[in-house]
């Protein structure tokens, strides 16, 4: 498939099932077709705000999109599979569709990282360049087409905050002894600065902040992380987030189940995927947006910039740890290899245009 003509393909299938809809023609159109019924898992808790909402979304709004042909009952992490099972549930054909990140599979599949974010990588807007109209979404393919997995965007939390701290992060040699919790590229980026980087599931997070065992976490944004409570335990919010500067989200589906769709179908099921990645981008910057005036008005938290000297220290060490990531394999080294070549030409327009702006206006 084309990836420049995806969403307007979609678009043009979409538009004829609502119009045959409108016209109270579904039912008769639609009669003695083929109906399908898909199981999807999530990685996110019930009732998850932004994440499983809006997963719950793109399953309703698939229904109306195909006239009820194709319906998707949705469970959330841990009710069918676990919440890092969806790789594995997805992949074997247990369930046919699944939405989590990337970046949990690096373990399976080194080259998948990339496709969430990377430390000082694209920001939403950039990756979702590289996907639609540069070779994101064709590598994609290609990596998870050994693990019969069509993969979408879905999703983006836009660029996420640094974390909490207990300590002031005023130098690099203030992350040396550091106990964080920070998983995936970030946390190693974090151990050569000489942190003590753990994994800490959600649910332990805010007590082992409060008591001590760690001095520094990172989360999401405002709105999740007001949710959280770490404000209450914890001194300092940092941002940014160098570490997800623009973390998508994943829809995968079964390749054999997607391969059985009317092409019809599959445009719908493109095109409410299209849907969620713009509506739960716009989501998180609404909702942070209003979550951060909160933290500064009502709960009267010190939020504050990394210095530029810790930052360049963390940007060498990311741009190290990511060569060396690279280098585990060949299809991560192209896959690494696409990616930079399109951050650096989209960097020199950005420099001109968005940074220049926000300079200015900020």
């Amino acid at each position: 498939m084309d990836r420049r003509s995806l969403i307007k393909k979609g678009a043009v299938a979409a538009g004829a099932l609502i119009a045959a809809k409108s016209a109270g023609s579904t039912t008769r159109a639609y009669a003695g077709e083929k109906k399908f019924r898909w199981r999807m898992v999530t990685s996110w808790p019930p009732a998850f705000p932004i994440l499983q909402t809006g997963v719950e979304r793109f399953a309703k709004r698939v229904g109306e999109l195909t006239g009820g042909r194709l319906t998707i009952q949705v469970y959330a992490g841990g009710e069918l599979v676990p919440a890092l099972g969806v790789f594995d549930a997805v992949s074997s054909g247990s369930v046919q569709c699944g939405h989590s990140a990337a970046y949990y599979w690096a373990g399976k599949c080194n080259a998948a990282q990339w496709f969430t974010s990377i430390p000082f990588g694209l920001d939403a807007q950039g990756m979702n360049a590289w996907f639609y109209f540069g070779n994101g979404l064709k590598l994609w393919e290609e990596v998870y087409s050994n693990f019969n997995l069509v993969p979408r965007p879905a999703g983006n939390t836009g660029v996420q905050m640094g974390g909490w701290f207990n300590k002031k992060i005023e130098k690099m040699s203030d992350f040396k002894g550091l106990k964080m919790r920070i998983p995936g590229i970030g946390g190693k980026v974090i151990s050569k600065a000489g942190g003590a980087v753990t994994l800490l599931p959600a649910g332990e997070i805010y007590t082992s902040l409060e008591r001590g065992v760690i001095d520094a976490t990172e989360w999401i944004g405002p709105f999740h992380d007001i949710r959280m409570g770490f404000y209450k335990v914890a001194k300092y919010y940092y941002g940014p987030g160098w570490h997800e500067p623009g973390s998508t989200l994943e829809l995968i589906i079964n390749k054999k189940a997607y391969d059985e769709l009317p092409k019809e179908i599959k445009a719908a099921v493109d095109t409410a995927a299209a849907e969620l990645n713009v509506q739960m981008l716009s989501e998180f910057e609404t909702k942070n947006a209003m979550a951060l005036k909160d933290l500064q008005k009502n709960k009267k938290i010190k939020i504050l910039r990394f210095p530029d000297n810790v930052l360049e220290g963390l940007r060498r060490l990311s741009e190290e740890t990511i060569a060396e990531i690279a280098k585990k394999d060949a299809m991560s080294k192209k896959v690494n290899d696409d990616f930079q070549g399109f951050k650096k030409q989209l960097s020199a327009w950005n420099r001109l245009t968005e940074k220049a702006y926000y300079d200015f206006m900020l």
